[in-house]
């Protein structure tokens, strides 16, 4: 199979029938979609807008790779939890009609400069919320900028120009500052999104190192029920969290047994907590997504896991930021009024048990 991404304005996703003996393929009216192809390959074609084009870019980019049957091209990153700019392909972001669904709401994310949070803050914005987001210091500050400048070029015009805050979350203190930062700017929040997270792959349990063990469970857990705690002083009636929980809390994962035990303590305290506020009208839920093409996979993986991830769901591929952001506009908006306590499962077609 050889698979051609073409990055441009075009429509999300075309596949194009198997054929006989060698391949050809020509693409004639690409802004239609249309191709005329003959021979041998399964010709997959898919087009993903770039960053650059969600920003407003004027000029038209179109970049065509092969990546011969692989799902991405090979590629690894040093740190957690990765920089989106750096990825190949960028992950994607498609137009998207607001309803004003947010409107006059102050959405906090958390991990909200790359990946699936920028995914929600864009949605979000585009909603009608303002929005604020947190990220790591320093290595993301590009990631930041770029989150910043897609939420001025596309968020609903009632909505105010985004916040950005560098915090390090694993500590109870620094989320205390996150939300009196955002207080005082918007004077309120009534939406938190805890969504940051980091992974370390481990071949072999015994080996693993008691610090990523803290440094996982501080930023994966430790920081959902530090950001909840203080949020909470500013949440009334109708307000409402959603934690980013994942697959591997149901499924399980034998090399990412840290971040798996994290993402299963995500489900218990969304379900608990949901229950602790029922009475004062403050709903809780979580999305745990399946795989998806977010900067913590080049940045936990090696080459070859990366270049197969997500072929083994039953859709046969990764997931983008974007399916998985609609999730979080649901829950948060009057159209998940009788939900709490309960979580969204937008996985490629994998069957999960509660």
């Amino acid at each position: 199979m050889v698979r051609l991404v073409v990055a441009s304005r075009l429509k999300p996703l075309l596949h194009a029938p198997a054929r006989s003996s060698a391949a050809a393929i020509s693409c004639g009216n690409l802004s239609r979609g249309l191709c005329s192809f003959r021979g041998g390959s399964r010709i997959v074609i898919q087009t993903i807008p770039n960053a650059g084009l969600v920003l407003g870019s004027s000029r038209r980019r179109i970049r065509a790779m092969a990546y011969n049957g692989k799902q991405f091209p090979t590629q690894t990153q040093t740190s957690q939890p990765g920089k989106e700019h750096e990825m190949d392909p960028a992950p994607r972001l498609r137009p998207y009609q607001g309803a004003n669904k947010l409107k006059g709401k102050v959405a906090l994310i958390t991990g909200g400069d790359s990946g699936i949070g920028r995914a929600v803050a864009y949605l979000f914005s585009i909603e009608g919320a303002t929005v604020a987001f947190t990220y790591v210091p320093g290595d993301e500050e590009k990631d930041a900028e770029d989150t910043v400048d897609i939420i001025k070029k596309n968020k609903c015009s009632d909505a105010k120009d985004p916040l950005k805050i560098a915090m390090d979350l694993g500590f109870d203190d620094n989320c205390k500052k996150v939300v009196d930062q955002v207080v005082k700017t918007y004077g309120k929040i009534d939406i938190l999104v805890n969504n940051c997270a980091e992974q370390h792959m481990c071949e072999n349990f015994e080996d693993i190192d008691p610090s990523q063990v803290e440094r996982t469970f501080r930023t994966n857990i430790f920081s959902y029920m530090f950001m909840a705690r203080h949020a909470l002083k500013h949440m009334s009636e109708g307000c409402n969290i959603i934690n980013t929980t994942s697959i591997n809390a149901y499924k399980g994962n034998s090399t990412l047994i840290d971040y798996t035990t994290t993402k299963g303590a995500i489900v218990a305290f969304t379900r608990a907590l949901a229950l602790h506020l029922a009475p004062r009208k403050i709903r809780v839920n979580g999305v745990a997504p399946g795989p998806i093409w977010t900067p913590l996979i080049p940045a936990s993986f090696d080459e070859t896991s990366v270049e197969l991830f997500g072929e083994k769901t039953p859709m046969g591929r990764a997931g983008q930021p974007d399916e998985v952001a609609t999730s979080y506009v649901f829950l948060a908006s009057e159209d998940g009024s009788y939900f709490s306590g309960q979580v969204l499962h937008p996985n490629g077609g994998t069957p999960v048990n509660a």
